[in-house]
């Protein structure tokens, strides 16, 4: 699932002089430093600032929204049948995706404090 939206990274990129971004797999971004001639990640640091500034993406508010409705219909759904069978539906795919929306790689053992700029 990707944590970012491109346009986050590309701001990032314009406002601190990387040019000629890349993304060479989901959430793995690449781009040419200030006066540099190879190009190299973006640090994991800076994409964690990012992400504690923007949010969540397009994506993760689609799944999260997925996950809320299904829930909520297979809440009904158990209370009209008086079974709790849905419910159990409803759990695995939550936990699913939850197990999607892990943001482990992006904050790994490590808090930012909020003073940090990007």
């Amino acid at each position: 699932m990707r944590h970012f939206q491109d346009q986050w990274i590309e701001d990032w990129c314009s406002d601190n002089g990387w040019t000629d971004l890349y993304v060479e797999r989901c959430n793995n971004y690449w781009a040419f430093p200030p006066g540099a001639v190879i190009p190299e990640p973006i640090p994991p640091k800076t994409l964690r600032i990012i992400k504690l500034k923007e949010g969540l993406c397009d994506e993760e508010k689609l799944w999260l929204g997925l996950a809320t409705g299904l829930t909520l219909f297979f809440l009904v759904l158990g209370c009209i049948s008086q079974c709790p069978i849905p419910l159990v539906f409803a759990f695995a795919f939550d936990a699913v995706t939850a197990a999607w929306l892990d943001g482990e790689f992006i904050y790994p053992n490590y808090c930012l404090s909020q003073n940090n700029e990007v």
